[in-house]
């Protein structure tokens, strides 16, 4: 069975994609405002200021990242938790066709990322001088304590807080539509919706996010698991969010917002160029798209 279907196992019942949807949604909202109440306390006790007008309500943009971080990595074990009580099946179903999260496969991604993102980069450079339009704030220096703190903590919890994004918006979703669906188009796209509504960005923006997590579930499905798609986010935050906090713009990169349309054209590179290597290099190495010596099996039928 392909990446999608992996939620088709003998103890499928109808119910249980939607009672696990339900938990996960509300387990996340919790596990956030949880992480949230710490974080406001932690502030309290160490004297950082409380602002409510800005997208975080820390003074201290570094706190403000790390608790944003980890109010996202946090829904990662409610996942794994719904996997396993309400739908019965092993966690690790979710990270791949094998049943387990394929680390070598991974790490080889992350370069391919790297480079990708490089070019992004490189590329919006050139179309927003071409077009004349202002250019976000770029690569600056605001001292290594700046830049030491933030890129310590995004060192740590990006991995993990876009892991679970990876998990709860590919996984989760993909495979919880395809224990009904033949098709993992629905998944795809409804997944891709959530995950761009998750982020605060307005215009152009929500565009780029969307596409994003269109490109990330698709390849989900076609490379059979959550690998590829890990290392292309992993990288992609490491990247912007290391730029910010050299550049001393971390409270900027939090607040999100809008994005100009030219900057389209740098993901569509990155995109682009993402998919195309990994496609590639998938093939050479003969990864596994669909579980081992079974076919991919039909909509099972509906049990109570």
């Amino acid at each position: 069975m392909t990446y999608d279907q992996m939620a088709r196992t003998p103890m499928h019942r109808w119910w249980r994609p939607v009672l696990g949807t339900v938990v996960v949604a509300a387990g996340y909202l919790l596990v956030s405002l949880i992480v949230l109440l710490g974080g406001m306390l932690f502030a309290v006790m160490a004297g950082v200021e409380i602002s409510m007008t800005g997208a975080i309500p820390f003074a201290d943009p570094v706190l403000g990242l790390a608790v944003m971080l980890l109010s996202i990595a946090a829904a990662l074990p409610v996942v794994f938790g719904a996997a396993w009580l309400i739908q019965r099946r092993p966690p690790g179903t979710l990270s791949s066709v094998l049943g387990r999260l394929r680390w070598g496969w991974m790490l080889l991604c992350v370069p391919v990322a790297l480079g990708a993102g490089v070019l992004g980069h490189l590329t919006a450079s050139i179309v927003f001088g071409l077009t004349g339009g202002e250019m976000p704030a770029g690569i600056g220096w605001a001292g290594w304590d700046t830049f030491i703190s933030g890129l310590a903590v995004t060192l740590i919890l990006v991995p993990i807080q876009a892991a679970s994004e990876e998990y709860l918006f590919r996984g989760w979703l993909i495979q919880a539509f395809g224990a009904f669906l033949r098709t993992p188009w629905p998944g795809i796209v409804l997944g891709s919706a959530g995950f761009a509504a998750l982020h605060r960005y307005t215009g152009w923006g929500i565009v780029d996010v969307f596409a994003f997590g269109v490109v990330a579930g698709w390849l989900a499905v076609r490379t059979g698991g959550l690998e590829a798609p890990i290392a292309l986010h992993v990288v992609n935050n490491v990247l912007g969010l290391g730029i910010s906090s050299a550049s001393g713009d971390l409270e900027g990169a939090l607040e999100q917002g809008a994005v100009a349309w030219q900057a389209l054209a740098s993901s569509a590179v990155q995109l682009t160029v993402f998919v195309v290597v990994v496609l590639l290099l998938a093939r050479r190495r003969g990864v596994e798209t669909t579980t081992p010596g079974r076919e991919v099996s039909p909509p099972l039928p509906i049990n109570t």
